[in-house]
């Protein structure tokens, strides 16, 4: 698993940085080279506009990475303020922040991200904004659990017997122990969020064209299945290949991080 997720990660990387160095353009077309079969001079063949299918592949992921690492950074920060504060203060600060996240619980977090897209119009700006109001809750419920156990520690109450403020509490004393937990959830998340901006883009509420998105790549290639099957079968399989590296990747990161693990026989 470690080595796979490594290596996937790493060509993906790779593939990015070498387009941006040999100059490739995704936006050009060909109108005399539709729907061609893989071949030398186009590796993965070229969609219904003649256009590269490696070249747009290759700006998908970047488009892909810029979008998660994006939306995890800003959703870990709110859930984990947010967990922090529920955990800690207690009282009506908990009650008042937990209700919160109870609203959005109820309702599927793809739904609520396609309705706050919808409203807001389409675009990259609007899709970031859209999965990062509602990807902060599981950080929230994660954070929150965690803080209540972590409270009654010694070393806590150690800290507010010697006076020690609410937030350098919950900075210095609490939240460097939830690291951990929450970098292995981050892990998941970001196969999550992964898959929602593809899924907005499929529904034409993320990226725009001529902008590459996975997403938009799929609705596109689906109405030229029966011609033009690698179309479909290449975005697809980049798209599993990439997810399953980051979900198998987190496995790793959680047992290399499970203390436990380590002292079994």
């Amino acid at each position: 698993m470690k080595i796979f997720s490594l290596s996937t990660l790493a060509f993906w990387l790779c593939a990015v940085i070498i387009a941006h160095i040999a100059g490739a353009n995704p936006n050009h077309t060909d109108l005399e080279a539709i729907l061609q079969w893989p071949s030398a001079q186009h590796w993965l063949g070229t969609d219904d506009l003649g256009r590269d299918i490696l070249a747009r592949v290759i700006r998908g992921v970047e488009v892909s990475f810029l979008v998660t690492v994006v939306v995890t950074a800003v959703t870990m920060t709110i859930g984990i303020s947010i967990g922090l504060i529920a955990g800690y203060k207690g009282g009506k600060w908990d009650h008042v922040l937990m209700q919160l996240t109870n609203i959005f619980l109820a309702f599927p977090g793809i739904l609520l991200a396609i309705a706050f897209a919808a409203v807001l119009g389409a675009g990259i700006n609007n899709l970031i904004l859209a999965l990062c109001l509602t990807g902060w809750v599981t950080y929230a419920r994660l954070s929150r659990g965690q803080t209540l156990a972590l409270r009654e520690r010694l070393h806590v109450l150690a800290a507010e017997s010697l006076g020690a403020s609410s937030l350098r509490v919950m900075l210095l004393h609490i939240f460097p122990l939830l690291i951990s937990i929450l970098l292995v959830e981050a892990a998941y998340s970001m196969a999550s969020v992964m898959i929602a901006e593809a899924s907005l883009s499929f529904l034409g509420l993320g990226i725009q064209a001529p902008n590459a998105s996975w997403g938009a790549m799929l609705r596109d290639a689906v109405r030229f299945m029966l011609v033009a099957p690698h179309y479909v079968l290449t975005v697809g399989v980049c798209m599993m290949s990439l997810i399953l590296a980051i979900n198998l990747g987190g496995d790793v990161l959680r047992d290399k991080l499970d203390v436990r693990s380590e002292n079994r026989p």
